[in-house]
């Protein structure tokens, strides 16, 4: 079914995340979960048996991620089972690479599939004996009208359609037209099947639906073997019976196809029933979920790639520093109904906020380095301080800091000509340096054009770990040795769309809305305990925000930080700067 809705090793914490996914069903309002314990408590089911059912046609996105939660998630708490089954009934489309990715992103999620990974080719032979058995019952034809004739005779809302003047043909020669169809005799979009069933239905779906189209592609599973491939509506009604699925979970723009799925196993010899039941899919603003569009994305270079970090795909928000948790928490906080709605992106956020202030390691990075010269402190003075690597987690050890005479600040963190209430570092102010000791600015010092290259500090010795005597120090402020320091870049992403409904209106470009600030890269220094970060490690990088290590990057040597989240809203800034 069509929802629009690469593996590295696992440390210790991803795989403790990655764990279950139905602790994280007891959150906001969950209809499906109330109506399986309803049906499991009155004895009308007694088992689940649910399916993802993805085209293996692009990456999984935000929207997939909820499909995933809801169909796994379900399945493991009511004691079930979850299939994965490729929709792959459109070669011309599909790729090996998108269902490896596929198959990644859903363990990494935490979730694993019962019994091997299925494919609706696995079901063509037996799909195709359907298929004859509805034209020998008179309710399936072969018709050389056109894509264009077709839609023509359809009719509309409020028009019934007509009938193809193909409808009438007997039954021996629809068997043998297909059959022919088939063995590649006929040219693409010359013939289809047909389900004879109602033109003037007033369900659209039901007016004389297609079954199978003629393609002459190369199958990723089944190679030339087969010249027609059946179309979705046919296809997946059956896959679902032929599985034995009990309840197949899919979002809201299939309700009006459900009548067809109805008709299909009432009419074929299947050998289980299985109920559709719909449910809202996941919407979220600032974002894009069409697979064409996102398609369109990588396809023009506007990202780098379905994993970039801006991407509202799975692996994007993996690489950006997303964890299991804090999407199965996001899904979970998001609820489960029959209401369509537009989640603010904002909740998002707040999932791997929460999830990281508990579970990141912190670190320093000076994002815009400006020297600091502590003209107290000798020329060799190597000091270290023994810090922790979370403030309220032993487990994560501690962290070492050394002060040499030269350190770095972000450049914010001083003024020259400081407003009233700005309490970081000033002319003859003072601030206290992470972890460390407070430290006053005695000189500015600047090049020839006037610009600030570097201050001169002084160290107030008797500050570390307390106050100092009779005067109060409000603002605190990051730092990183300038001879132990380590060059790192640092990617700053942020939402890929100005626009809170980028594609609203269909007949204007989405690109328009493209935020020219999504990725601004900067250089750099952290503090030496960052040198040998693993691929995807995440960090608060404090009074920052939440960073990944970039898995790419860092395998090949290369320290890169993307941005996961600031520490807070930020977005309401850029969006006033927009305005």
């Amino acid at each position: 079914m069509s929802v629009e809705s690469n593996t590295s090793a696992e440390s210790p914490n991803d795989r403790s995340e990655a764990q279950s996914g139905a602790e994280t069903q007891q959150g906001a309002p969950n209809f499906l979960r109330n109506q399986i314990r309803d049906e499991l408590e009155s004895g009308q089911a007694t088992t689940i048996v649910t399916r993802f059912p993805p085209e293996p046609n692009g990456f999984l996105h935000i929207g997939h991620a909820k499909s995933i939660w809801v169909n796994f998630g379900l399945a493991e708490q009511f004691g079930g089972r979850c299939h994965l089954r490729f929709d792959d009934t459109n070669p011309a489309k599909e790729e090996q690479a998108y269902i490896d990715a596929i198959q990644e992103d859903i363990r990494w999620l935490g979730y694993e599939w019962s019994g091997s990974v299925r494919f609706a080719s696995d079901y063509f032979d037996q799909l195709y004996a359907w298929a004859q058995h509805l034209v020998r019952e008179g309710k399936a034809y072969v018709d050389d009208l056109s894509p264009d004739e077709i839609r023509e005779y359809r009719g509309t809302l409020t028009e019934p359609g007509r009938p193809s003047p193909y409808r009438e043909r007997g039954v021996e020669e629809n068997l043998d037209l297909l059959e022919r169809m088939r063995l590649g005799e006929f040219a693409e979009g010359s013939k289809v099947l047909r389900a004879r069933i109602d033109m003037a239905a007033p369900n659209i779906n039901l007016r004389d639906p297609i079954l199978y189209r003629i393609r002459h592609a190369v199958h990723h599973q089944t190679g030339d073997a087969w010249k027609i491939y059946p179309s979705y509506d046919f296809a997946h009604g059956q896959s679902d019976a032929i599985e034995g699925i009990t309840h197949s979970l899919c979002t809201l723009e299939f309700e009006d196809h459900r009548p067809l799925y109805e008709w299909f196993l009432a009419q074929l010899p299947v050998p289980s029933l299985p109920r559709q039941t719909e449910f809202a899919r996941m919407n979220v603003n600032y974002t894009v979920t069409s697979k064409r569009k996102l398609k369109l994305l990588v396809d023009r270079n506007v990202v780098d790639g379905w994993d970039d970090p801006r991407m509202p795909t799975i692996s994007g928000l993996r690489r950006r520093g997303y964890t299991p948790a804090s999407l199965r928490k996001f899904c979970d906080m998001t609820g489960v109904s029959r209401a369509a709605n537009v989640v603010d992106i904002a909740m998002l956020h707040f999932a791997i906020r929460s999830d990281l202030e508990d579970n990141a390691p912190r670190a320093m990075c000076v994002l815009d380095p400006l020297k600091v010269v502590l003209t107290n402190l000798p020329a060799d003075h190597g000091e270290v301080f023994e810090v922790p690597g979370h403030p309220a987690r032993e487990d994560m050890g501690t962290r070492q800091l050394p002060l040499t005479r030269e350190i770095w600040i972000d450049r914010e963190d001083f003024m020259e000509e400081p407003p009233k209430k700005f309490f970081r570092l000033a002319p003859g102010k003072e601030v206290r340096l992470r972890n460390g000791y407070v430290i006053r600015c005695d000189e500015v010092i600047k090049n020839d054009e006037g610009e600030i290259v570097a201050l001169h500090c002084s160290v107030d010795f008797e500050t570390l770990g307390k106050n100092p005597e009779g005067r109060k120090v409000k603002g605190v402020i990051h730092w990183v040795s300038a001879e132990h320091g380590v060059p790192v870049e640092v990617r700053l992403y942020d939402n890929l769309f100005l626009d809170e409904a980028p594609d609203r209106d269909k007949d204007a470009d989405f690109l328009d809305h493209l935020n020219p600030e999504s990725l601004v890269t900067v250089q750099g220094i952290a503090e030496p305990s960052l040198a040998n970060a693993e691929p995807e490690a995440r960090y608060q990088f404090e009074r920052v925000g939440y960073f990944c290590a970039d898995r790419h990057a860092c395998r090949d040597g290369k320290l890169v930080f993307n941005r996961t989240v600031g520490l807070k809203d930020s977005w309401a800034k850029i969006q006033k700067k927009q305005g």
